[in-house]
């Protein structure tokens, strides 16, 4: 069976939209502020926003802290942001580390990310549920890192279970990748170099250090948006 073309659903329901007296009430899952500067940039013309920061597989605590230092910075600056709202989530690790338990030595991209994904938008799904909005969905769709299929999946799951429909999407479609790198240079946003979970930074770190040693190391290359 071909994969769906989450793109072309997203303008779909972007179209469908067009004709109603308000814009719909999307929350949106931030994952970082690279990640929602495209994606802000691109719906903030369809919907009205309130972006949802939550992410407790973040460590340590001070890189949780400034990655939600830079969303706010990226509401401020940007000016497709201007009406924006945004909702920090809570920081519960415990929950995090309890869907972990059993994959810790698993490669990125695996059951235990699918599990962090789902722990994410189950929560942005509950939130979203709770205050009445239209839609939800996430930015993490924009990462190459990511499996969008995976993502949509459990958004359009959760979306039965709440009863909240989810906003399928790709963002990296479109070039969405390249320009939030680019809206990333503009406003000189903090693009991390692991994606976010103690499991991943110590990924990052060792494949930083293996690549020291044959030499390939480029500190220009090391550095992604997503978690």
């Amino acid at each position: 069976m071909p994969k769906a073309n989450y793109q072309l659903l997203l303008e779909r329901e972007i179209e469908k939209n067009q004709a109603a007296e308000k814009r719909p009430r999307l929350l949106l899952h931030a994952c970082c502020a690279p990640c929602s500067s495209y994606v802000l940039e691109y719906l903030s013309r369809y919907f009205a926003i309130t972006l949802f920061y939550y992410n407790p597989n973040i460590a340590p605590e001070s890189e949780y802290r400034f990655r939600v230092e830079e969303v706010v910075r990226l509401l401020r600056e940007l000016p497709e942001a201007e009406s924006v709202s945004f909702v920090q989530g809570k920081y519960d690790t415990e929950r995090f580390f309890a869907l972990a338990k059993g994959h810790e030595t698993e490669e990125e991209g695996g059951e235990r990310c699918f599990a962090c994904y789902r722990l994410r938008l189950g929560e942005t799904a509950s939130y979203a549920k709770e205050h009445g909005f239209d839609y939800f969905t996430t930015t993490l769709s924009i990462s190459p890192y990511k499996n969008a299929e995976k993502l949509n999946t459990i958004g359009g799951e959760l979306a039965q279970e709440y009863g909240v429909p989810y906003l399928f999407s790709d963002f990296k479609k479109r070039d969405g990748y390249r320009r939030s790198i680019a809206l990333s240079a503009q406003y000189s946003l903090y693009r991390q170099d692991y994606c976010g979970c103690v499991f991943s930074k110590q990924a990052a770190e060792r494949k930083k250090d293996a690549a020291q040693k044959n030499g390939t190391f480029s500190d220009r290359e090391n550095h992604r948006h997503d978690d």
